[in-house]
């Protein structure tokens, strides 16, 4: 992949987990309308303080991809809560898959941009 392409994904997913978890802690972006069960997960993963530990990943994990500091590893770990997004859209809110969907697809690309960090694991 093309450095300066890697970089401009890289930054981009950045940012975006780190509007996204700075958000968990100052709600200045409206949550949209959830009904039925999307209501009751999301109250479980309220109620838990998962969604205080989520919001500390994406902000360190956006500061990390910014900043280019342990990007692969925190890419890595950002990839569950990426497809966590993906799934809980795709099957309780289909309406807000989009966000999910371009967080999906950016973090893959980040990973295929740092596949050369991950061979030792992988031998």
């Amino acid at each position: 992949m093309n450095s300066k392409v890697f970089m401009v994904l890289r930054i981009l997913l950045g940012i975006f987990v780190l509007v996204f978890g700075v958000n968990k802690f100052g709600d200045f972006m409206p949550m949209p309308e959830l009904t039925g069960d999307a209501v009751a997960y999301f109250g479980a993963l309220s109620s838990s303080k998962t969604l205080i530990l989520v919001g500390i990943v994406e902000i360190v994990a956006g500061l990390a991809l910014i900043f280019n500091k342990y990007g692969a590893l925190l890419a890595l770990i950002l990839m569950s809560i990426s497809v966590n997004a993906f799934l809980f859209h795709a099957v309780l809110d289909p309406g807000g898959i989009g966000g999910a969907a371009v967080l999906l697809i950016l973090n893959i690309a980040v990973l295929f941009g740092y596949k050369d960090k991950y061979k030792a694991l992988l031998n």
